[in-house]
């Protein structure tokens, strides 16, 4: 039996996904060979890729000493890309993982030991930042990316605009820098993103540290409120097994455990009354492609056999009703699921928050807006960045989100690493607490105050 017959053979004896795949990497049928395939491949790679050495495995050594460090030789795809590509930016690989845009090929041993030595075939694929990577794994990037050439960062702030980004500023110490993020403005460059809160903080934030203010956790563009960004690369490497650890050992049996280390609480205005007016919601969430293929929302799922539904709970009670159809809620999330506190409150509770189009679009299409209060004044305040300061509130045609991350409390990371070598830092929750507050967005005022007005 010839090469070309035991390959088809092979697969034969495999799963259909596996013929799919051999289908799909056939260029020609004149291409009758194992060997001119992997020719084919290669060149058509060279074209629309650039590679990176392959993943060693166990030869690797973690060159981050944290106060968890990882025992096992492995690493995740975003930070081997970074280790590969010094002088990319690092904002620019996360906008290349978020847009899918990074490929992973791994050594596939079932097929591979069908085949000769020289003519393995491999499995080309996406790959997302947190995938961890196996020893041989190739990571590739889009070919306009060149790490030999060192690129300067998009964005340098003007005066103005530095100074308004420092006004954000909640608080700051050695190892964090909190900002009080504002509506409207995206945390990451995407898809028709010009600017985001990442390029600006790196640009006016950095201060006089060699490192620049890395995200660790996300909020929507539309919503405010504390966004928290570690200044070195061991505070940031802590902070997300925080934000990380948080969700993935949430669970009813902790609802009372004095040992949770993160606790966010956020302010909302939802349209209707919630019934009871406190409690706790577990309703785990799936996303759903729409119709275009392109686009997608986060929905309750009700099959309790989806595999691909994560859990989610939040605590919520009532802060005040405006007894004119609306209520301010205390949002408490025990996970950090996309969208999770705007799907609980539409889907859950059957009260959206009052703005958002994606999840209440039902409650806002016969919206009226109150009258203007006679002491609101309309300051026209020229905004940076094309922000609107101004508008929103529920005296506004379109009132914008009014979902706002008021408080958050975490260890003190600062203190943390300051006592690294004397005492151990694997029971956070010993630790002394920050007690962060972000006062609300002008537009969430404005509705705070007509609602609660003697006018209505």
């Amino acid at each position: 039996m010839n090469r070309g017959v035991l390959m088809i053979s092979c697969y034969r004896a495999k799963s259909h996904r596996l013929l799919l795949s051999l289908t799909h990497f056939t260029l020609s049928a004149s291409l009758s060979t194992t060997a001119s395939l992997e020719e084919d491949k290669e060149v058509r790679r060279q074209c629309k890729w650039f590679t990176l050495p392959s993943f060693p495995g166990a030869s690797l050594s973690p060159s981050i000493s944290t106060a968890k460090t990882a025992k096992a030789p492995s690493t995740t795809a975003l930070k081997w890309v970074l280790r590969c590509c010094p002088q990319v930016p690092r904002s620019l690989i996360q906008k290349l993982f978020r847009l899918r845009q990074v490929r992973k090929e791994s050594l596939n041993p079932a097929i591979a030991s069908c085949l000769h030595k020289q003519a393995q075939y491999q499995q080309i694929k996406r790959v997302f930042a947190k995938d961890t990577l196996n020893s041989g794994d190739r990571i590739f990037l889009p070919i306009t990316v060149n790490p030999a050439v060192e690129v300067e960062d998009d964005y340098i702030c003007n005066k103005e605009e530095m100074e308004y980004i420092r006004s954000l500023e909640v608080y700051k110490d050695a190892a964090i820098v909190v900002v009080n993020k504002p509506p409207g403005l995206p945390v990451q460059g995407g898809t028709g993103v010009k600017l985001s809160l990442d390029v600006l903080v790196a640009s006016s934030l950095k201060y006089d540290y060699s490192e620049v203010p890395r995200l660790v956790h996300r909020l929507d563009q539309d919503s405010s409120g504390i966004l928290v960004m570690g200044r070195t690369q061991e505070s940031t490497t802590l902070l997300h097994s925080i934000f990380r650890d948080k969700t993935c050992g949430a669970s009813f049996n902790d609802i009372k455990n004095s040992k949770i280390i993160l606790k966010r609480k956020y302010w909302a205005l939802v349209i209707g009354n919630p019934q009871p007016s406190e409690g706790l919601i577990s309703a785990p969430l799936s996303k759903l492609l729409l119709d275009d293929g392109k686009s997608e929302r986060i929905t309750v799922s009700e099959d309790s056999k989806n595999k691909s539904a994560r859990h989610a709970i939040t605590e919520y009670r009532v802060l005040r009703s405006s007894g004119h159809g609306f209520t301010w809620l205390e949002l408490y999330p025990r996970t950090g699921r996309k969208h999770q506190l705007r799907v609980h409150c539409a889907e859950v509770l059957g009260t959206p928050i009052l703005g958002d189009y994606k999840y209440g679009w039902n409650a806002h299409r016969k919206w009226k807006p109150f009258p203007t209060l006679k002491f609101e004044e309309r300051l026209n305040r020229k905004a940076p960045f094309g922000l609107d300061l101004e508008g929103g509130s529920v005296s506004d045609k379109k009132p914008r989100l009014h979902l706002h991350c008021r408080q958050m409390t975490l260890p003190n990371m600062s203190l943390a690493f300051q006592h690294l070598h004397e005492q151990s830092v694997d029971d956070l929750s010993k630790l002394e607490k920050l007690d962060l507050v972000a006062p609300l967005p002008l537009h969430m005022r404005r509705s705070w105050d007509i609602l609660n007005s003697e006018l209505f």
